[in-house]
């Protein structure tokens, strides 16, 4: 299950198109790294929690999941929203870097269809393989750390 939790993970991740994530509620552990695979991701702003709670449960980040976090969060957040197991209402996790914006549940709609038109505006094949050239080390990293893993068990 986790081999194929981080193949899915990694397949938003490098997908060539851009992929912009809707998020409408809570979005914890699985659903916090999810987040972190797309391109381009809003929240609504509410009374809602977004973050990785494995270290308050006892469990460890696998590779994928710290590196998707060390990518894609503020540096100034890393250990607090990884070791530390924070979690944050959507407005603070736009800061922390888990939404790119959170916007009102009215307003919701209109910027997924905004950020949709934006991009599709973007050349295909240099959005990309400036994608590729982005994560791509980063996404052997994350397989072989994987692999290592899971021969680990």
């Amino acid at each position: 299950m986790v081999e194929a939790g981080a193949e899915l993970l990694l397949k938003i991740y490098m997908h060539p198109q851009p992929v912009i994530i809707g998020c409408t509620g809570h979005a914890v552990a699985a659903g916090a790294l999810l987040l972190l695979t797309g391109d381009y991701r809003i929240g609504i702003s509410g009374d809602f929690k977004i973050g990785l709670n494995e270290t308050s449960i006892g469990l460890s980040l696998p590779t994928f999941g710290l590196e998707l976090a060390r990518d894609r969060l503020d540096g100034r957040y890393l250990n607090r929203a990884t070791m530390g197991a924070e979690l944050y209402p959507p407005t603070k996790a736009a800061e922390v870097g888990y939404l790119d914006e959170a916007v009102r549940e009215g307003d919701f709609q209109a910027a997924l269809a905004a950020k949709a038109m934006e991009l599709r505006a973007l050349d295909r094949d240099a959005y990309a393989l400036i994608k590729q050239r982005l994560r791509g080390a980063r996404e052997a990293l994350i397989r072989d750390g994987l692999q290592a893993e899971m021969d680990a068990r």
